[in-house]
């Protein structure tokens, strides 16, 4: 009789805790080094919305910006050891760990236009890149675009010796430092979360970046000149731990996979305006005097960047770059 009694109970039991323990949600961590106001962290936090919405609850996800948990060199590496389980790294950011034709995205001038960018991003090019993390323990799910990256620094910038002997900061990438070893400038490489303060004590001189984001870091009160070069690209590649994605019921991985490309087209949509905005806000700043190059000056800029485009090629695939500059439309 007692065992048949504890067997109700244990009955009675499994029949409680069971539904509890099935309805846990899946959780996704999502971290990132910039701010929630910026194109990507706008993304991150839409992509969180849809993700429940369309799972009904059964995916829970926690975004962390500003680097709350890893700073740039440490997230890929938390991200393979499953960590976290989602990004969105700057595509500079894949070269370190092996994959080195994602450095193709940072040539400078390689990509003139959002549209002849979105024909390399959402193009065969584009998904064959993507293909070459999953060897990395990583599935790339889609690009995001932060924006064309302007110069700053505490002197004038308009012409190639005006970088002679600045410190810049770079992330890590063979490219960017190719690029200001060829205006004589010294590259360093440094956090994302630490360049504000780099830039006030002077441990760099300069800096390149979206306005977007210096508007969020607040470099624009540190820098006393922004020169509006355009000649850069910065964009994220969304990637997820391979064997989380993989273990997924495949019902709930149709519903991230279409919250993710809804996502993306919100993420890159305002990616542009919020860029138009952080540069208006800087101008009614005062802080830092913007400076737009005449024609003369912008073609004396791309003709001392040349010889990057020759390191590039030999470094990872001259198919690779001649590929991506007919599908960009690059004419250096």
């Amino acid at each position: 009789m007692r065992h048949l009694v504890l067997a109700a109970v244990s009955v009675a039991f499994a029949a409680l805790v069971g539904p509890a323990v099935a309805q846990q949600p899946i959780v996704i961590k999502f971290s990132h080094v910039v701010a929630p106001d910026t194109p990507k962290g706008l993304a991150a936090e839409k992509f969180k919305e849809l993700a429940e919405r369309y799972t009904d609850g059964k995916v829970k996800v926690e975004v962390y910006p500003n680097s709350q948990l890893y700073k740039d060199k440490e997230e890929l590496e938390a991200l393979q050891l499953g960590a976290v389980q989602m990004l969105a790294p700057s595509n500079s950011k894949f070269g370190p760990i092996g994959i080195k034709e994602f450095e193709v995205f940072d040539l400078p001038y390689i990509l003139p236009d959002l549209a002849t960018l979105r024909k390399v991003t959402d193009g065969p090019l584009g998904a064959r890149l993507l293909k070459l993390l999953e060897p990395k323990g990583m599935i790339g799910l889609a690009y995001w675009d932060n924006g064309f990256k302007q110069m700053s620094a505490n002197r004038k910038l308009v012409a190639p010796e005006d970088y002679k002997g600045l410190k810049f900061r770079i992330q890590s990438s063979k490219v960017l430092e190719a690029q200001f070893r060829a205006l004589g400038a010294v590259p360093q490489v440094m956090a994302f979360s630490d360049v504000y303060q780099a830039l006030q004590t002077g441990v760099v001189d300069g800096q390149e970046n979206t306005p977007s984001n210096m508007l969020t870091q607040k470099m624009h009160e540190v820098q006393k000149y922004t020169t509006l070069t355009n000649h850069g690209y910065i964009g994220y590649v969304v990637v997820v731990n391979k064997k989380f994605w993989e273990g997924l019921p495949a019902d709930v991985r149709t519903q991230l996979d279409k919250a993710m490309k809804e996502a993306t087209i919100f993420g890159n949509g305002r990616s542009a305006q919020e860029n138009n905005d952080a540069l208006e806000e800087m101008r009614k700043s005062g802080k830092t005097e913007l400076i737009k190059l005449t024609p003369e000056q912008d073609a004396a800029m791309r003709k001392a960047m040349e010889p990057v485009y020759n390191d590039v090629a030999s470094r990872i695939s001259k198919s690779l770059v001649d590929e991506f500059r007919k599908e960009g439309g690059a004419t250096n």
